[in-house]
């Protein structure tokens, strides 16, 4: 089975996206910076000013690094393993398929069970509809290629 990449966000990773994003992320630090030393200067800083900045420059910093494409919500299916991200400030979950024993598989959701790290849950959404049926397929395939026990879920609304 080769490696399978599914992107679980907006797929607008153009370069003109990113390029903006990091712009956008270095002006808001750049004004995070300035803020904080010109007001360091007047005779009161009270707490509005330290909240403003530390905002700015976590705003600032996220768009940075979203600009460099860190922040990337993603599946990777590959032959042995399963690589998750699932969300954008977290570390990716890599999980081997020795040690995933079992996967429930939900109109719009997966539950992985491990020997080691318990239980994962991936939440589609319905936003990226279109991206949720091969992300199901390929998991079954992935699981009947490495003998794990899946089973399908059908919730009734």
């Amino acid at each position: 089975m080769e490696t399978k990449y599914y992107s679980l966000g907006p797929s607008e990773t153009g370069i003109t996206v990113r390029i903006i994003r990091t712009l956008f992320g270095l002006v808001c630090l750049a004004i995070a910076i300035f803020w904080m030393i010109y007001n360091l200067k007047s005779v009161r800083s009270d707490r509005i000013l330290w909240v403003t900045v530390s905002f700015l420059t976590g705003f600032g910093l996220y768009q940075v690094w979203a600009g460099f494409g860190r922040t990337a919500r993603f599946i990777q299916i590959g032959s042995d393993r399963i690589v998750l991200r699932k969300n954008s400030l977290l570390p990716r979950i890599v999980m081997i398929s020795s040690k995933i024993r079992r996967i429930e598989i939900y109109p719009l959701s997966l539950i992985f069970y491990s020997s080691d790290k318990g239980r994962t849950i991936l939440r589609f959404g319905t936003v990226y509809a279109d991206r949720i049926d091969p992300v199901k397929s390929d998991i079954q395939e992935f699981a009947s290629i490495n003998n794990i026990d899946f089973e399908e879920i059908s919730e009734e609304i």
